[in-house]
Parts: C-alpha cells; structure tokens; sequence
C-alpha cells in the first residue's frame, strides 16, 4: 500500500468524483495516517446519504466492542426508514483475524453489498492478508479503496492559507513553509496549531512571532533545529535546542531516539553524496518528504564523514546507557549534545 507522490491515489481521486456528482458508491475502505482526510470525506459521506431526521435510523455503527457477523448482516440488510440509503460504518475491526468460517461468510457478504446501503470499513492501518483469497478478492474486487495519505508541502501551503483567510487572516508563503517545519505533515496537527495562532494573533497578517509564541514544534522538528544549528556552528543555539527538548516533557529515550534518527539520516546523506546520489534516494530510504530529504542533503555538506559516523554512534551509545539505567536521564542527554557539539567544532 505505498503512498502516492502526489498524495492522492486512485481510489481517492473516484471518491472526490462520487462526492462531486452526489453519486457516493456502496463500498469503501478508508484508510491512513492522515485522520483529518479520513474523518472529513466520512463526514461528507455521512451528509450526502442521511438526513437530520432520519440519521438515528439508517445510521450504523460497529466496532471491536459490538462487531459480530450477524450484526454486520443486519445493520446491510436493514431496509433503510423514509430514505434512500443507510450508511453502515465499521472501526477498525480485522476481519482477516476472523476463524475461517466466519471469513468465509465475510467475503460472502462483502460480495453482495446491496445498493441501497454504503458501507464503510475505516482503519489507521489496512494490512489485508492477501493469503486469505476469498475475503480479499472480495473486498479488491468490490471495494473502492482510498488511502488517505499525508499531502504534499505545496498541497498543505495552499490549505494552509485557505484555513488563515477562513479566519480572516493572511499568512506568506515562508510563513507556511515554517510552520509545516515545526509540525509536521499532519493536517489535525495543523488545524489545531492555526486555530491557536489565529486565536492569539490580534494582526491581519501573521508573522513569525505569532507562530513561535504559540505553536509546540514536534520532536523532530526540534531535532532537526539542532542538527542545524551543529551544521551552522551556532554552539550555542543547539544547546538551547537541547533545553527546548527537555522542557517538552518526552521520554528521554524518545529524545534520544529522535537526535538518533537525524544523525542516521545525516550519515546516510553523507555516503549518498560519495556515491553521486541525492534527495530523491534519501527521500525514498527513510520515506520522507522530498523538500526535508534535500535540507537534510544540504546539511550533511557541512559536516565531515567522520562526524556523521561518530554522530551516530554517540546516540546510540546514549540510548544503551539509558535503557541501562546508567545514570542522571538529563545529566546523559546534556552529554550527548556537549559531546555533538564538540566532535561538530573539531571538523
């Protein structure tokens, strides 16, 4: 199930063409990491099948608490009450887990969705076990499959602003960029962070000022700040970095695991160049976001070979003294950035 470059994939791209002509099919699985998507094309589902008045009636619902066969049958075969269709939803639930008689009565019932019902499988996660043939023939064949993956930094830049003019602000396209450099790609995380600069910002244009005054960067994101400023020799502001790590109230294992996997990609980076390779491949490696992957490039031009590697082994040298309780937590992620940025000022 790989993510799209583009960040939408077929089955996607048929769901926004159903929505668009209020012709919504009968079967989907919607599934992915970005949960905004997966729970606002639900909800536009939801409006175009029901109705206010008749919702509580033609509106089912299961999960691993409620999910059995026979209910799954009845929810699909419940005519629908003064409407024209039921929406049937189901969380989560593995059906390829399910004894085989039951997987066997699944994919029959998967096969024959009837038309004037839309049902619906959701997960996080979709591992289908294609071993188990009838159930996944089943849903391959009458399924409509949509992944919801994280979108594209210019796709987000666009809905970034969107979101702020909602809000009667204007942010620049830099100031988008930075704010997606400290959250991340997920969209909830975003509409989350931009509900609060706009609460705070009393301007019609946001600035930098207003994002780091309310804006909580990720653990990555710090991460990366750090490594930066290692690469730009500014010693000073990466043990602030560091401080900023510590008042984030992560586990310093999660702290370390973090810095540890910026010096991989570093190092990674490092031997790419000797190789004549560059953002796209360590893009492809660690399934990063092409724009991050050539920063990471970038940095890595400012470090030696020899750094890199001693980077990594640093971390990892942390991280066993940590999970072997070898001393003071804090006191050991200090040393871990005083000893970066000693091995960063002998190159």
């Amino acid at each position: 199930m790989a993510n799209k470059s583009d960040g939408n994939t077929p089955g996607f791209e048929q769901l926004k063409k159903e929505l668009r002509e209020k012709k919504p099919g009968s079967f989907y699985v919607f599934y992915g990491e970005e949960d905004y998507l997966r729970s606002y094309y639900l909800e536009q589902l939801k409006k175009q099948i029901l109705d206010d008045f008749t919702a509580d009636f033609n509106f089912h619902r299961l999960n691993n608490e409620n999910f059995s066969l026979q209910m799954l049958s009845d929810a699909m075969e419940a005519l629908p009450m003064m409407a024209e269709r039921s929406f049937v939803l189901i969380d989560d639930v593995d059906l390829f887990s399910l004894r085989e008689s039951e997987r066997e009565k699944a994919a029959d019932l998967l096969s024959d969705v009837p038309e004037y019902c839309c049902l619906v499988l959701n997960y996080l996660n979709f591992k289908p076990d294609k071993r188990m043939k009838k159930l996944w023939k089943a849903i391959e064949q009458n399924a409509v499959l949509v992944e919801f993956c994280y979108q594209t930094e210019s796709e987000l830049r666009a809905w970034i602003a969107r979101h702020f003019r909602h809000h009667g602000k204007m942010i620049a396209p830099e100031m988008c960029g930075y704010l997606l450099q400290l959250c991340g790609l997920s969209m909830t995380r975003l509409n989350g962070e931009i509900e609060k600069i706009c609460a705070y910002s009393g301007a019609d244009s946001i600035v930098r000022a207003d994002i780091d005054a309310v804006v909580e960067p990720t653990l990555d994101a710090v991460s990366f700040q750090l490594s930066d400023a290692l690469a730009r020799r500014d010693f000073d502001l990466a043990l602030e970095r560091m401080n900023a790590l510590l008042k984030m109230q992560t586990e310093p294992i999660m702290i370390v695991a973090a810095i540890g996997a910026q010096m991989r990609k570093l190092y990674a980076a490092k031997l790419y160049q000797k190789e004549g390779k560059g953002a796209q491949e360590l893009s492809e490696l660690f399934k990063c976001n092409p724009k991050y992957a050539s920063v990471t490039i970038g940095q890595a031009k400012r470090f030696s070979e020899r750094f890199c590697r001693e980077a990594v082994l640093l971390c990892c040298e942390t991280d066993y003294q940590l999970k072997a309780s070898y001393g003071d937590e804090e006191r050991l992620l200090e040393l871990l950035v005083l000893r970066l940025v000693e091995e960063s000022r002998r190159d």
